[in-house]
């Protein structure tokens, strides 16, 4: 093999299979009598296993193993088309999961026919930045008016303390299809299904196995938080969204910048690749794009809510521990130096500076709207606070600068003020929960609730007492309390298994939810779990891999790993269809909707 050819297509360890635990190989630096540091030898009585060590390019570029056709050939398919459809598994059962996911989200998407929970807010100011591109000071009446049809926006600005990106995607919505239910969540559906094709697909790249990819895709589609949240006009799962969607480009990107260290490695005559401190440590990887796409999508995330900015913190300081980890299997001497000179200053300026002019960009409605001036009332028909700078704050500049100054200095002002609101936030409300709460779904959200009198809104003539109608914000139980199981597991495999991608889902994790902690007075909900929500059906995923059990098990070990593992997906997925009426907003009789509230702070 000639220095700078491609590794070879083989099946090796990915840092240790998702199922399995075994490290047969010895350490890098020692032969396989030599004894492991006294370090490692006290944490083996804990679980403690080193990496297994393979040739260097195929632990800098694990393969994806070749998909196997024994299911295809058990269904009666003839070998070639057993193979052919092995091969676009990739893609086939990711898009039918996703295709499932959608059927569920678009069935009766209008349904209720009301402005429900927050939608009060976000439905109408998408539809005021379509119309002038700031958000307006709306009646507190008009959302009965807008359900009956109404569609003139006030003029007046209104004050939000959210930016702008998340109403301008709901707002597509509305453009295609109106002011109405249908219109305000459509564009929420569609990016709450292609969130279940991306972390399908990020599943399959980060545990190398299109099983495990779709698991982690199927149980998000069938989570009731995700489900409930896809189909009302909030902005936390915009927000969900572009956050995965930037975790799947730095996952891309690692990929990629490894397979550039694996193919200057020199290669001996046995053809095996050997470390060099001259690559590991002196390579430049150029231009890294998917970085650039990961900026691009944490500014998105970051101008839809400002909780953005911890992903990109988080996912910053995970792109350069992941630098120094290749470098340091490539050979370099300072691993840690190295991607400080070579990799950090680029990993910066393709990230923040580019998430910060994202950010920027999207309050251009408000920047391009500067209304019209008149000695008798001052300025119009513009966003609120775009004149502050020349009004209230005393800092207009006047000149040539003076256009992009002014409405900076006004911008910065407005986003004071938003802080300040955001921070000190402790109005008492009926369902705000404590984070504590979160992960075992104590206290849930009502979007929406009737009682129907019978033979009314769908509730049985013969019904002997009123019905119940809810859309009620609540994962599905049983997965929520089983990923809570994974998170310990996947703890484990970090901190004593050394396993990259148990610390990348954690990193997605504590992003989401750990800060959070900070603000236990302020005033919060459990659906703001929703942006962490893709990584803990990556957590559960893995420990489904491991509860399949290690290659090369017995068959008996396997059978009962895949009985043990199919059980759990198949009770995750019977609890979302028993909780299905109360997603839904189904007209139930009230006791059927008392044995759904299995604890009183469910009501």
């Amino acid at each position: 093999m000639r220095r700078g050819d491609p590794p070879p297509h083989r099946l090796v360890p990915y840092d240790g299979a998702v199922t399995s635990d075994t490290a047969t190989h010895a350490p890098k630096g020692r032969t396989a009598g030599e004894q492991p540091p006294p370090w490692q030898l006290r944490l083996r009585r804990f679980g403690y296993a080193a990496r297994p060590q393979t040739d260097v390019r195929e632990r800098l570029v694990p393969p994806f193993p070749e998909p196997g056709t024994r299911l295809w050939s058990l269904l009666g398919f003839r070998p070639e088309i057993a193979r052919r459809l092995a091969r676009t598994s990739g893609w086939t059962a990711p898009l039918l999961v996703t295709l499932f996911a959608g059927l569920l989200r678009f069935w009766h998407l209008g349904s209720p026919k009301a402005v429900i929970f927050d939608e009060t807010y976000y439905a109408k100011d998408a539809w005021a930045l379509w119309r002038y591109g700031y958000e307006a000071k709306w009646p507190d009446d008009i959302n009965d008016k807008v359900i009956a049809g109404w569609t003139d926006v006030p003029d007046a600005p209104g004050y939000v303390v959210h930016p702008p990106v998340g109403k301008w995607v709901i707002g597509i919505g509305e453009w295609l299809f109106g002011l109405n239910p249908f219109g305000w969540r459509f564009m929420v559906a569609v990016l709450g299904t292609a969130s279940v094709l991306m972390l399908c697909r990020i599943g399959r790249r980060l545990f190398r196995s299109t099983f495990l990819g779709c698991v982690a895709g199927a149980l998000m589609a069938v989570d009731g938080l995700h489900f409930v949240m896809s189909r009302t006009s909030l902005l936390d799962s915009v927000l969900m969204f572009f956050v995965l969607a930037a975790f799947g480009c730095v996952l891309v990107d690692r990929d990629r910048s490894r397979a550039r260290l694996a193919a200057a490695l020199p290669v001996g005559e046995d053809g095996v690749a050997r470390p060099d401190d001259g690559v590991g440590d002196g390579l430049r990887l150029g231009l890294r794009p998917w970085r650039i796409a990961a900026g691009v999508f944490l500014g998105l995330a970051c101008a839809t809510k400002w909780n953005g900015a911890v992903f990109l913190a988080a996912f910053g300081l995970m792109v350069v521990l992941w630098d120094a980890g290749a470098r340091r299997t490539a050979g370099a001497r300072r691993p840690y130096r190295s991607a400080l000179r070579r990799d950090v200053p680029w990993a910066f300026l393709s990230t923040v500076p580019v998430a910060l002019a994202v950010y920027v960009a999207s309050w251009s409605g408000w920047f391009a709207n500067s209304g019209t001036y008149s000695e008798k009332n001052g300025w119009q028909h513009s966003g609120y606070y775009r004149h502050w700078a020349e009004n209230d704050g005393g800092y207009g500049t006047d000149g040539f600068l003076s256009g992009i100054l002014n409405p900076l200095r006004s911008l910065w002002k407005y986003e004071q003020e938003v802080w300040d609101f955001n921070t000190t936030l402790t109005s008492p409300h009926t369902y705000q929960s404590n984070p504590w709460s979160w992960l075992v779904q104590a206290r849930p959200v009502s979007y929406f609730y009737e009682s129907p009198k019978p033979g009314e809104d769908g509730c049985p003539v013969d019904a002997a007492d009123k019905c119940a109608r809810e859309v009620l914000a609540l994962g599905t139980p049983l997965l929520w309390w089983a990923a809570c199981f994974a998170v310990l597991y996947l703890l484990y495999r970090w901190a004593l298994r050394r396993d990259w991608r148990a610390g990348a889902v954690l990193c997605g994790v504590a992003a989401g939810y750990l800060p959070w902690f900070l603000w236990q007075e302020r005033t919060i909900f459990v659906f703001y779990a929703v942006a962490f929500l893709p990584f803990l059906c990556l957590a559960l995923a893995m420990m489904t891999g491991a509860i399949l059990g290690p290659p090369g098990s017995s068959e008996r070990r396997r059978v009962a790993g895949a009985v043990g593992a199919g059980t759990l997906v198949l009770l995750i997925a019977w609890n979302f269809i028993y909780f299905w009426p109360i997603y839904t907003g189904q007209p139930i009789p009230m006791g059927a909707w008392r044995n759904r509230m299995w604890f009183d702070s469910w009501i």
